[in-house]
């Protein structure tokens, strides 16, 4: 379980001031232990990754804690992509109106 200082101490290294600590602990305790993991695997993986992570620990924190946007494809786009049908790169095939295939990817 990811814990508020496990957070905090990854924000520290990444260059946030101390001063919106406890604005922070107070917004990270809102948030379910689910997406608390979400947030902390969200930030490590991009800071990792050389991606932006906002400096102001707060609008980090508040940035990072958007759910992932859904992307889809056409069956016939994925196709074109991939040369199969079979899953990809965290693609997954579904049929949500039950009469067209699509490919989603949470992401």
């Amino acid at each position: 379980m990811t814990t508020f200082n496990d957070l905090w101490a990854l924000l520290r290294q990444h260059g946030s001031s101390a001063k919106r600590e406890t604005e922070c602990a107070a917004l990270w305790a809102t948030y379910p232990p689910d997406m608390q993991q979400r947030i902390y695997a969200t930030i490590r993986t991009k800071l990792e990754q050389g991606k932006f992570v906002h400096y102001d620990p707060l609008r980090a924190l508040e940035e990072n804690a958007r759910p992932p946007r859904q992307q889809t494809l056409s069956y016939a786009d994925y196709y074109a992509r991939y040369h199969t049908t079979e899953p990809r790169d965290g693609w997954q095939m579904a049929n949500p109106t039950g009469q067209k295939v699509i490919y989603v990817r949470n992401g």
